[in-house]
Formats: C-alpha cells, structure tokens, sequence
C-alpha cells in the first residue's frame, strides 16, 4: 500500500463517512429550506469522497472506487473520528461540522498547491463546496449560541463533548511526513493557528466558551475508531454486502 495511496483513502474516508452522517438529515431538518441545504451539503461531501476515492482506485490498480468504499471494516477506514460521531440535535451537528469545516477550509487552500496534480484539482474543486459548509455550520453556530439560553446551554455542551476529537486533526504521522517532503502533503500542524482564530473568532461571536484541552481522543489514521462507525458501516454498505457486485 503506498503512501500516496493511503493518504488519498484518508481524505475520501473523512468526506465519505460525514456525507453519510450528513444523509441521515434529510427529511429530519428543522426547517425545509434547512432540510435541501443538509441534504446538499452531504451530497457535496459525497461527491468530494468519490473524486478522491477514484483517484485511489487508480493508485491501486486492483480495487473500484466502489470496493474502497463499500467492500472494507471498520479498522481499514482512515477518516477522522470526529465525523464518526452521532448527529444528536440540530445544535450539535453543526458543532462537529463547523469544527472539521474550519480545518476542511485550510486543508484543501493548501492541498492545492500540492505538487501532485491530481490531489490539488480535487482540493480545488472541493474547495468551492467547502467554503460555503463553512459560512453555513459557523453562521448556525453564531445564531444558537447568540440565540436563547436553552440554545447556548445545548450548543456549548455539545462543543465540550465534541472538542476531544479537535486535537486529531493537526496530527502528522510518517506517511504525512514523507509526502510533506515531497511537496506533495499538507502540513496539518501548521494549519492550527489559523483555525485557532476562525474557531475563537466564532465561538467570541456566539458568545460560547472554549473548552481547555484534556483527553484528546486519536487514532483515526490508524484505523482506530469510535463505536459508531461500525454501525454507520452496516447501514452503508448493507446493499453491496448482501448483493454483491449487483449493478442498477
């Protein structure tokens, strides 16, 4: 497995697993206006997934973009464990979402200008999408927490509960490293002190708390997981397990 192989399959397992998080919206938006603008959201995400997971299934050469996503367990996925988590109430979703939008925001500025041509298109076209995640989950989060009481209370729990998945994803392991030296990867670690100020500035505005940093959860890249994404496994890729290689 190369490298570049797996730090593809990294960025499509984040996007593919959120969109399916994201999915699990649609028709349960408080709002319909709300309602098209999750379900799009999450449709962006699996679009994004899908472009990276081609481009792994090319590296490959022995695998379909449908194999990578519907044909591996739980300890051969990547993403990171914050997309894992359960949606919970409207609140608490766009707590995870701005979080890793933030980071989605800096990560695909600098994944294009990546020295692999293919990597920095990808970053470039998802990059559109994800400005707007952005604006949608940190405007949401301004109204709730500048909101009622009972929204401030809901949505600066969830912000504590959420925040032991931030530290993950400045992480650099030797794969991130080796391609950082190729000019190829992003320097996730240099990334934080710009989402430190996207997160303060946004949490000062919606006039939450940042909690201290205490335990932080890790593992994603390794293939370690919460206990959600084997169940989120199971409801996705029950079709293509039950009937396998079935074509429409």
């Amino acid at each position: 497995m190369s490298s570049l192989f797996t730090y593809t399959l990294r960025i499509a397992d984040s996007s593919l697993i959120l969109g399916q998080r994201m999915s699990e919206w649609c028709s349960n938006g408080p709002t319909l206006e709300e309602d098209i603008a999750l379900s799009n959201i999450s449709l962006d995400m699996f679009g994004q997934a899908n472009g990276f997971y081609e481009y792994a299934a090319q590296l490959d050469g022995t695998k379909s973009a449908d194999d990578l996503a519907f044909k591996r367990n739980e300890r051969e996925f990547f993403n990171h464990q914050m997309v894992e988590i359960e949606n919970g109430h409207f609140g608490n979703t766009m707590v995870r979402n701005f979080l890793h939008d933030a980071f989605n925001f800096l990560f695909y500025t600098e994944l294009a200008n990546s020295k692999d041509e293919t990597l920095a298109a990808l970053a470039a076209k998802s990059l559109k999408e994800v400005k707007y995640h952005l604006r949608h989950s940190s405007n949401w989060l301004i109204r709730l927490g500048d909101g009622t009481e009972e929204s401030n209370l809901k949505v600066q729990d969830s912000l504590n509960e959420i925040w032991q998945f931030t530290n993950e994803l400045f992480e650099m392991d030797e794969i991130d490293t080796e391609l950082l030296n190729s000019g190829i990867a992003v320097d996730n670690k240099a990334l934080k002190e710009q989402w430190n100020t996207i997160v303060n500035n946004t949490l000062s505005k919606a006039k939450l708390t940042r909690p201290e940093d205490a335990y932080m959860a890790t593992g994603g890249k390794k293939g370690m997981h919460t206990e959600y994404l084997g169940f989120i496994l199971a409801e996705m890729q029950f079709l293509q397990r039950a009937y396998p290689n079935a074509k429409w």
